[in-house]
């Protein structure tokens, strides 16, 4: 009698939808979780199969030739085919920054003066597939020990750390320290597509991302565009003003950022809500994804104190909206 085939295994897929985490309002420190620091930059999924890389943001946009860097250590591992996540960042000092790795965003085949001048660093927090087997279903704290395991981790290849219980004392030294915040997540769960509330974000200041539908002409000295005017979309997919940025930016980033938008603009606002400037403004058709710091939301659904700190073109305009803190426990 002939012993029976193993069953073939499934082919790796093409494309994974990222797990997403939700804004929370809460502070904990559970067993059951695990708590890792939050990083300012962009999410990317690694895929290697057939000795091929391919680096995608969450929107399915190709990065491979963006970060040649982080493709060649993936694909200088011993491990065969594999789908990894995690997030591309720059360092200032200590910490990262979206507003430094922009220099990078969107440069195909970068030259060796910009990647001395900005080095990258990937870090990886998550496995999906490693082997030619989905590990989704896996438990978190099992994925994380098939990762360690998966990759060597040198040159700009970082396996992400994480605390265990004690989320409210590291959300402390995360603030204290100057970070983003924290991302909590639930240590038995599985990789689930979309937004999650297994994984919670615990911020140390507001920002999230706004669609640019306008700018305002500058006033003094200044050139290209005295403020951004913002927007997010609601439930039934209307724009609603948001409030203007006008801090933040470089004059690089005034100028080349008011050529874009004036190929851009349009005679009528893209907004269906909201309190907007009447005089010295132009508007534009919502493509285009700005990161925004602020203190916090106003009583009339605006932002204070809002602070530019990047175009995201890893971000949809239509999956933009107001990230509402939850009650998740």
């Amino acid at each position: 009698m002939t012993a029976a085939a193993s069953p073939a295994r499934p082919d790796q897929p093409s494309w994974l939808d990222p797990e997403l985490a939700t804004l929370t309002r809460d502070r904990f420190s559970d067993p059951a979780w695990i708590f890792e620091r939050k990083l300012d930059g962009e999410r990317c999924l690694a895929f290697r199969s057939r000795g091929q890389v391919r680096l995608m943001t969450r929107n399915q946009k190709d990065d491979t030739s963006t970060y040649p860097e982080i493709t060649q250590a993936l694909a200088a591992q011993q491990a065969g085919g594999f789908i990894i996540d995690g997030e591309i960042v720059a360092f200032d000092g200590s910490q990262t920054r979206f507003a430094r790795l922009q220099q990078r965003l969107g440069v195909r085949q970068p030259g060796p003066d910009l990647l001395a001048a900005v080095p990258v660093w990937f870090y990886i927090f998550d496995v999906l597939w490693a082997d030619g087997r989905d590990v989704r279903q896996l438990a978190l704290r099992q994925r994380k020990q098939i990762l360690r395991g998966l990759l060597d981790f040198a040159g700009p290849l970082r396996y992400t750390e994480h605390v265990d219980t004690d989320g409210e004392a590291y959300f402390r030294q995360a603030c204290a320290s100057g970070w983003e915040g924290v991302i909590a997540k639930r240590a038995d769960a599985p990789y689930r597509a979309g937004r999650s509330r297994d994984w919670l974000k615990f911020k140390c200041e507001s920002g999230q991302e706004f669609v640019i539908g306008g700018f305002t002409d500058p006033r003094g000295s200044r050139t290209g565009f005295g403020a951004l005017l913002l927007g997010y979309y609601d439930p039934g997919h209307k724009l609603v003003y948001a409030g203007k940025v006008g801090t933040g930016f470089t004059q690089r980033t005034l100028d080349s950022l008011h050529a874009t938008l004036v190929g851009l603009e349009q005679d009528r606002p893209p907004f269906d809500h909201g309190r907007l400037p009447r005089s010295g403004v132009h508007w534009v058709q919502p493509r285009l994804v700005a990161e925004v710091g602020f203190s916090e939301w106003t009583t009339d659904g605006e932002l204070r104190h809002p602070r530019f700190q990047g175009l995201r073109d890893d971000k949809d305009p239509a999956e933009v909206t107001r990230e509402v803190p939850q009650d998740t426990r």
